[in-house]
């Protein structure tokens, strides 16, 4: 059964989520503040955490950092926050998707499934390897090693960067990078691969500001030069 560690202080919300999640068969645990959802995080261990930002004792973002120091477990922030530049710091502090409130319940659920899925192993994975002068992808392992080191990615992250090797030394277009990686409905959000594209520079290139590896076509995608 899929584990879902619910963070919310709003008590009607977080019965709301455990109502409609135990009666589709997830297992929830819930906290109410930050400090409670990494002491729970590191004791059970969930599939996927739902994050809301506006949390009493530390901010949403703060939790997300402190999460993402061990686990690459898949992180949804569901808040009342719709500026953008709140969206883009929660997910470049490692959340994987952003829900805002009010939210409907079945497109939380969906995004939920679609998160635990791409953090899933993929049987029958290829077992190649793909080197560059920087660093090396697993593709089996879905691991990423620079320079002797595990590079901790989201699974998103992940995603994004699998999609891009896969198709190495051709132009992946921006909409079909977002369907793969968040799903139809994200087809517009360009806003997405640039964060996360900024975010797998840091993380892998050299230079990240003069990018080797990860190169942009203005107006069209994104490509993979090993």
């Amino acid at each position: 059964m899929t584990r879902v560690l619910v963070v919310d202080d709003e008590p009607q919300i977080v019965r709301a989520l455990v109502i409609n999640l135990k009666a589709r068969k997830y297992e929830v645990d819930a906290a109410h503040d930050g400090a409670g959802a990494l002491e729970l995080a590191a004791a059970r261990h969930p599939d996927v955490v739902v994050l809301d930002l506006g949390l009493p004792d530390m901010d949403g973002v703060e939790v997300i950092k402190g999460l993402r120091g061990w686990t690459r477990v898949p992180i949804i922030v569901l808040s009342a926050r719709h500026a953008s530049d709140e969206k883009v710091e929660a997910l470049d502090a490692g959340a994987d998707d952003y829900v805002t409130k009010p939210f409907g319940m079945d497109e939380l659920l969906a995004r939920m499934r679609a998160a635990v899925r791409r953090a899933e192993p993929v049987a029958g994975e290829d077992d190649s390897l793909v080197a560059t002068d920087a660093f090396t992808v697993d593709l089996a392992a879905k691991k990423v090693n620079k320079d002797g080191v595990d590079i901790r990615l989201t699974p998103t992250e992940w995603h994004l960067l699998e999609v891009l090797v896969r198709n190495a030394g051709r132009l992946v277009s921006q909409t079909q990078l977002l369907q793969e990686v968040w799903g139809p409905a994200y087809r517009t959000e360009t806003n997405y691969l640039r964060v996360y594209l900024a975010q797998l520079r840091r993380k892998l290139e050299a230079d990240p500001s003069h990018p080797r590896h990860f190169i942009t076509e203005a107006g069209m995608g994104y490509r993979f030069e090993p």
